[in-house]
């Protein structure tokens, strides 16, 4: 069982910064890949990025390469997205999620552990 918490969403201008954490319990965080998710209103869940148990393979949307960059620590227990050059479309609820196995996937049904989520909202 892992259970993962959110942390680091808010507001921020258009063209800003934030920094996303994912604290994770349990102590075999590295046999996990890991994944960032978000969800804007009206709109489905969509994959944002993953990072492999290791933290050597990453995978990013095409919407936020070269903006957004997913890292972890596992020494921490905790993944990071840094999002860099905000937009308004960047605007939703952001999800860390977990599955057993190291390999990093942006398919939404292998993740067995979501956190609670935390809010991004990018104002133009």
């Amino acid at each position: 069982q892992v259970q993962l918490v959110e942390s680091g969403g808010g507001l921020v201008q258009a063209g800003g910064s934030l920094r996303l954490s994912c604290a994770a319990s349990g102590r075999t965080f590295s046999s996990y890949a890991m994944g960032w998710f978000r969800q804007a209103p009206g709109k489905e869940r969509e994959f944002v990025a993953a990072i492999s148990g290791g933290g050597g393979s990453t995978v990013h949307a095409d919407s936020v390469k070269g903006r957004f960059t997913i890292s972890r620590d596992n020494a921490k227990n905790t993944v990071y997205l840094q999002m860099n050059s905000l937009k308004p479309e960047d605007t939703a609820v952001y999800y860390c999620a977990a599955r057993y196995g190291g390999v990093a996937t942006m398919i939404e049904p292998l993740y067995a552990y979501w956190g609670q989520g935390t809010q991004v909202t990018v104002s133009s």
